[in-house]
């Protein structure tokens, strides 16, 4: 059976809800995963996606980056709509409201995220879009 660790999108949620995170929540080069629960804007279909994050106080940070694209990921989108969504975090549940970080936040919380994936420095150095850190805050 291959590691979560190879697994991308629908596989890796898959996945990590099959085993409640114990495959999947560690993924590559030390980085960790929580699944986000959204609503589609246009479908009204539940989506998910596995999204590298770090914690931040109570609160979980992610970032927007579809690999440095010129448009944002469609949960970016999903969150634009209907900012109250749930993450899984290993084998908890949690309700979330999502915010884009303010201009004074970000800089401090998109540095802790360039720690957990180098990556986003390149991503935002390959587009004009200013690529937003998305707070996920418990209610």
């Amino acid at each position: 059976m291959t590691s979560a660790i190879d697994l991308h999108g629908a596989p890796h949620v898959a996945r990590y809800l099959e085993t409640n995170g114990e495959d999947g929540y560690h993924w590559r080069n030390g980085t960790t995963v929580l699944v986000l629960f959204t609503t589609g804007r246009r479908s009204g279909e539940p989506r998910t996606n596995a999204l590298i994050f770090r914690p931040w106080g109570d609160a979980y940070l992610v970032i927007a980056s579809k690999g440095g694209a010129d448009s944002p990921p469609a949960w970016f989108l999903n969150l634009s709509d209907d900012p109250e969504v749930e993450v899984q975090v290993k084998d908890r549940r949690i309700p979330v409201r999502a915010r884009v970080a303010t201009p004074e936040e970000k800089p401090e919380m998109w540095r802790t995220m360039v720690e957990a994936w180098p990556d986003y420095d390149d991503y935002q150095a390959s587009t004009d879009r200013e690529i937003p850190v998305v707070v996920l805050e418990p209610r």
